[in-house]
C-alpha cells in the first residue's frame, strides 16, 4: 500500500489540534466564572418546561448579559428528602442554577431586589428555539413569592412564567371555557331566531308591516318635498334671517348709543343714592321714635293740666246757663230786687 501524502497527515492533525482548543477554550469560558471565584451563585424554581434551556444559557438584565446558567434539575432530586412529597406542587418544581458576575450586574442586596420585584423567566431567542434566562423587575404585588419546604444552598431569587407559558395558559383557559359551551345549542338558538326574522320578514309579521309602513311614508315624504316650493321657502328664510340680523345690528347700535350709556350712569348714580338714603334710615327711624315718645309725654302732661281747667269751665258754663235762664223768666227780679213769691194755688 503506498503510503499517504505527508500533507494530508499535516491537514488532520491541524484540524485536531484546532478542535482541541476550541473545546477547551469553550470549557474555560463556561467555567471561567466558577474558577476565578468571582461569580455569585444563585437558584431559582420554575412550574414550566425548560426545554431549549441548556447549561451555558446566557443570564440577561433587560437584555445585558450578566451571566451563565450552571445547573438544571428536578427539586424532588436536589433536595430529594426535604419535599412533602409527589401531592405537594412544589417537589415538581424545576432548579434552575445561574452564576452572575458582579462587576456587570452590581451589588445590590439580593434580598432587597427580591422585595423590590426582582424576578426571573426563562425567554426565548426569536425562531431558533433557544431559551435563556432573564431578569428583570416586576410587580411583586401581582407576582408574590411563594414559600417553599427547604432551605436554598444558594440566595433565591423568584421566578414568573414566560410570556409563551402566559399566553399558553390563556388559550388553554379559553379553549376550557369554550368546550364547556354548548355549542350545538347555541346553533340551534341561532337557527331559530334566524327563521324567526326571516318570517317576520317576509311574511305578515310586525316587521313586515312596519317595512311596508316605511316604505309608504317615504314615498309620501317623497311626493311632499318635491310638490314643495322649496326655492320660495328657502327665500323666505334668507328674507327672514336678513331682517333678524338687521334687527340684532339696531340693537347693538342702540346698546352701544350714548342714551343707553347716560341711562346706566342715571340709574346708577340713582341706586347710589338709594343706598345711602337706605343707610340713613335707620338713624331716622330711631329720631322719629325720640319725637314720637315726646309727643306722648307731653301730650299725658298736658291732659294731666287740662282735666281741672276743664271742669271749672264745666261748673262756669253751668252757672252762666242757670243765670241766663234766670234773665230770661224775670229779667226785673234779676236787676231791681229779689224774686217773687210763688204762686197760689187756686182751687
Amino acid at each position: 500500500m503506498p503510503a499517504a501524502p505527508r500533507p494530508l497527515y499535516l491537514r488532520v492533525g491541524i484540524l485536531v489540534l484546532a478542535g482541541i482548543g476550541l473545546a477547551v477554550g469553550f470549557v474555560l469560558f463556561l467555567t471561567s466564572g466558577t474558577f476565578s471565584g468571582k461569580q455569585l451563585l444563585f437558584e431559582t424554581y420554575v412550574r414550566e418546561s425548560v426545554a431549549g434551556l441548556d447549561v451555558g444559557a446566557p443570564v440577561r438584565f433587560r437584555g445585558v448579559p450578566v451571566g451563565r446558567v450552571t445547573e438544571l434539575g428536578l427539586v424532588s432530586v436536589v433536595y430529594a428528602g426535604r419535599t412533602r412529597g409527589v401531592d405537594d406542587t412544589t417537589s415538581r418544581l424545576v432548579l434552575i442554577r445561574f452564576a452572575v458576575d458582579p462587576s456587570r450586574y452590581g451589588r445590590t442586596p439580593v434580598e432587597e431586589a427580591v422585595r423590590a420585584g426582582l424576578r426571573v423567566r426563562i425567554a426565548s431567542q426569536g425562531v431558533t428555539g433557544l431559551s435563556y434566562i432573564e431578569v428583570d423587575f416586576v410587580d411583586p404585588a401581582r407576582f408574590p413569592v411563594t414559600d417553599v419546604p427547604w432551605d436554598p444552598e444558594f440566595p433565591r431569587i423568584p421566578s414568573v412564567p414566560s410570556t409563551i407559558n402566559q399566553v399558553t395558559s390563556a388559550a388553554e383557559r379559553l379553549l376550557t371555557r369554550l368546550d364547556a359551551l354548548d355549542i350545538e345549542g347555541l346553533l340551534d338558538a341561532a337557527t331559530g331566531v334566524l327563521n324567526d326574522v326571516r318570517a317576520q320578514v317576509s311574511g305578515q309579521g310586525d316587521i313586515a308591516t312596519t317595512l311596508r309602513e316605511a316604505a309608504v311614508t317615504m314615498a309620501a315624504l317623497r311626493e311632499a318635498i318635491q310638490g314643495a316650493e322649496l326655492a320660495g321657502a328657502v327665500r323666505d328664510i334668507r328674507t327672514a334671517a336678513t331682517r333678524i340680523g338687521a334687527a340684532g345690528e339696531a340693537v347693538e347700535n342702540l346698546l352701544a348709543g350714548p342714551e343707553i350709556a347716560n341711562a346706566a350712569t342715571n340709574i346708577g348714580q340713582a341706586a347710589a343714592d338709594l343706598r345711602t338714603a337706605i343707610a340713613r334710615l335707620p338713624a331716622v327711624i330711631t329720631a322719629m321714635e325720640t319725637t314720637l315718645r315726646t309727643v306722648r309725654s307731653t301730650t299725658g302732661d298736658t291732659q294731666a293740666d287740662l282735666g281741672p281747667l276743664l271742669r271749672d269751665l264745666r261748673s262756669t258754663a253751668a252757672s252762666l246757663r242757670d243765670t241766663a235762664e234766670a234773665l230770661r223768666r224775670n229779667p226785673s227780679q234779676s236787676l231791681f230786687g229779689a224774686p217773687p213769691p210763688p204762686p197760689r194755688d187756686r182751687r
